[in-house]
């Protein structure tokens, strides 16, 4: 996969490098939507150790996948996706987040191609499954398999996707990621879209009664992810779209007020210039 050139992130980065010892201190705000943990050598080596299928995935040691996961990390937010998917792919399990993340945000944002978005999704949504029979403790790896299947079904329409079971697997895997992270931001927003997507879709009732979608579940997730993370514009830009979802028109006023909460915030790397861009476009 990948093979193909992807189309760049063409904004300034240039307050996006985060190099050296800048990437560690600002690591908290980067990742306060996903609560990625901070590449830890002491616990890849731990995981190298307990399982023969990690143990093969990169030869050396500990320290030079800490090494490739922050050169890693560091494209991603420089919006440098591709090289940042590349990079993580090239480490398996221990570097499926960051590839998963990658093309998640540029399936999201920039790829132009339908078709390729589809197959990248896919794609995406397969590397984390192969990446949690090694890795099953790690939320990420759940919550960007839900994020890869949910971006897809938006591609092929949530109907279809229903139709096809897609929607029992996101739930399930949201579940696992708020199991084992509490307090992930995104999870919460991705859980909260859930309902309001199925609500819109097929209606209050059958959308409780088939998948148990509630909209006052999804705005109580809606509120809880702006608290975990109140400097990040998807928080606000997927809040206002999930109550258009829900409401319609009548929140529109509303909605208006979350586009614009997104659009005022300072924007900490690519993605979230992204996302800040997307709740400008929605306020046109």
């Amino acid at each position: 996969m990948a093979a193909k050139k992807w189309i760049a992130f063409a904004a300034d980065a240039s307050s996006f490098g985060y190099e050296g010892a800048n990437l560690k201190k600002n690591w908290a705000r980067l990742h306060a939507g996903d609560q990625e943990p901070y590449p830890d050598a002491k616990k890849i080596a731990a995981l190298m150790a307990d399982s023969a299928g990690l143990k093969k995935i990169k030869k050396g040691d500990a320290a030079l996948v800490v090494a490739e996961l922050e050169h890693a990390w560091r494209s991603f937010h420089l919006g440098e996706f591709q090289d940042a998917f590349k990079r993580g792919d090239a480490l398996g399990a221990f570097g499926a987040v960051v590839a998963a993340k990658s093309i998640g945000i540029y399936a999201s944002y920039l790829c132009e191609d339908e078709a390729e978005k589809k197959t990248l999704l896919q794609e995406a949504a397969e590397r984390c499954e192969a990446a949690l029979a090694l890795l099953p403790e790690n939320a990420n790896l759940h919550y960007f398999h839900a994020f890869a299947l949910g971006r897809y079904s938006q591609c092929i329409s949530i109907t279809k996707a229903l139709a096809q079971g897609l929607g029992g697997k996101i739930k399930s895997s949201l579940k696992t990621a708020l199991e084992l992270s509490p307090k992930h931001a995104e999870a919460h927003l991705a859980m909260a879209m859930y309902h309001a997507e199925i609500i819109n879709k097929i209606g209050g009732m059958i959308g409780k009664l088939t998948y148990g979608a509630s909209a006052d579940e999804s705005v109580k997730l809606l509120e809880a992810s702006r608290k975990l993370s109140p400097k990040s514009p998807v928080a606000y830009l997927e809040s206002g779209r999930g109550l258009l979802l829900l409401y319609g028109k009548k929140k529109a006023a509303e909605a208006a007020v979350l586009f614009e909460q997104a659009s005022s915030l300072k924007p900490a790397d690519a993605m979230e210039t992204l996302d800040q861009q997307a709740s400008i476009d929605a306020l046109e």
